[in-house]
Parts: C-alpha cells; sequence; structure tokens
C-alpha cells in the first residue's frame, strides 16, 4: 500500500500524463512532418499547439486533481511558453548543430523539458490567487 502512495505522487502523475501528451504532440509531429512534409519547425510548434489543450485537460483532472477553469485555460498557455521556447532552441541545435534526425530530436528535447514544466505548471494551476 505505501508503494502505491509512493507512486501516486503529482510529479509521478504529471509524468504519466506527460507521456500521454508527448505521444499525442509526437503523432502530431510525425503526422505532419512526413506524410505532410511540414517542415520541421512548423510541424512542432503546430504539434505543440494542438498537444497544449490536451496537456491542459490532463493535467486539471489527473496531475493536479484541480477544477478546470476559463482563467486557469487562459494562465495555462503561459507555462508552456518556457517549454515551448525551451524546446524549440534545443531540435534547432539538435538538428542544425549536432546532426540529429529531425524525427527524434523532439523526443530529446523532452528530457531537459519535463522538470522545467512540471514546476511553472503547478504554480499557475495551484496559486490560490489565480484560482479565484
Amino acid at each position: 500500500m505505501q508503494k502505491l502512495k509512493l507512486l501516486n505522487t503529482e510529479f509521478t502523475r504529471f509524468l504519466v500524463v506527460g507521456v500521454i501528451n508527448t505521444v499525442s504532440y509526437y503523432s502530431i509531429y510525425l503526422l505532419l512532418h512526413n506524410l505532410f512534409s511540414f517542415p520541421y519547425l512548423l510541424a512542432h510548434i503546430t504539434g505543440f499547439l494542438i498537444s497544449l489543450n490536451v496537456s491542459f485537460f490532463l493535467n486539471t483532472y489527473i496531475t493536479y486533481k484541480v477544477k478546470p477553469t476559463l482563467k486557469k485555460y487562459l494562465f495555462f498557455p503561459l507555462t508552456q511558453v518556457v517549454n515551448m521556447s525551451v524546446s524549440t532552441i534545443l531540435i534547432f541545435i539538435f538538428v542544425e548543430y549536432l546532426n540529429f534526425n529531425s524525427n527524434i530530436a523532439p523526443f530529446a528535447a523532452v528530457i531537459f523539458t519535463v522538470p522545467i514544466t512540471f514546476i511553472i505548471s503547478s504554480k499557475i494551476m495551484k496559486d490560490p490567487v489565480r484560482q479565484k
């Protein structure tokens, strides 16, 4: 029972939601980049914006167990500005300077952005001032 409680932490739920959201984003990215021949950065940005909505609802209901509100929905993209900026820069560096395959670069960037995104989204979703 103790192990189950350890697995049911906010960060663990955040990671599970993150995996679901990453699969959502990455599927959209690959579809746009490979099937529709979008340039990799355009496919990245489009996939990111679409998966942002998935992320909001999964994080409100599952990760933080809070009620989704219009105010939180409007603030939530702010949690992703850092994520989007850092991941875009990393993808560019990985592809252009480190010669990563453009299909792998977004996955590599996620490793760096997860801890940052958790801290920022936790503050936005749970900040009592923003919940009113």
